[in-house]
C-alpha cells in the first residue's frame, strides 16, 4: 500500500508539473494574439482560451456581437405565453464558451463592485437570479466580442478586386 501510494504521489506531480507547463503555454499564445482579453477582470487564460478557439472555429459566424453572443449560446429568446412576455437564454450554441462565461460572470459576482451593484440594482427590480445572470453572460459577451473581434480579425486574409 505505501509502494502504491508513493507512486500516485509521484505520478500526481508529474501530472501538476505538465499542467503548469500546458497553462504557461496557452497564457503565452493567448497574450500573442489578445492579451486585453486576459487584462479583462474575471478572465483567465482557460476561459480566454474557450472563447477564442470558439470565435476561431467559427470565423465566417462573427459578423457582430449578437452573433457572438448566439454563438456562445447567451443570446436573448421571446419566451411568452398568455400575458407573460420573459426571454431566456439560447439554449444552441458552444457550451464549453457558455461555461467560460458563466465562471466570468461568477467572478465578477463575486468580487467586482460594479457587477454587485447591478445584481442589486436588478433585484431591488425584481429579477430573478436566472434573469440577471442572462443580462450578465450577455453583456460580457458583448464587451469580449470587440476585444476577439479586434484581435481575430487582422489575421485573415483581405480579399482585394
Amino acid at each position: 500500500m505505501r509502494r502504491t501510494l508513493s507512486r500516485l504521489a509521484r505520478w500526481i506531480k508529474a501530472l501538476d508539473s505538465e499542467i503548469a507547463g500546458l497553462l504557461a503555454r496557452i497564457t503565452m499564445q493567448i497574450e500573442q494574439t489578445a492579451l486585453a482579453l486576459l487584462e479583462q477582470y474575471g478572465v483567465g487564460a482557460d476561459s480566454a482560451a474557450v472563447l477564442l478557439v470558439t470565435a476561431g472555429d467559427n470565423p465566417d459566424r462573427l459578423t457582430n456581437e449578437a452573433a457572438f453572443a448566439a454563438l456562445c449560446g447567451v443570446s436573448p429568446v421571446e419566451m411568452s405565453s398568455g400575458k407573460t412576455s420573459r426571454r431566456r437564454l439560447n439554449r444552441g450554441g458552444d457550451r464549453q464558451a457558455n461555461a467560460a462565461l458563466f465562471r466570468v460572470v461568477m467572478t465578477r459576482l463575486r468580487d467586482e463592485p460594479r457587477t454587485r451593484a447591478y445584481l442589486t440594482r436588478r433585484t431591488t427590480e425584481d429579477r430573478t437570479k436566472r434573469e440577471i445572470m442572462r443580462c450578465l453572460k450577455r453583456f460580457l459577451a458583448r464587451d469580449l466580442f470587440r476585444i476577439i473581434h479586434a484581435a481575430l480579425m487582422p489575421a485573415t486574409p483581405m480579399i482585394t478586386t
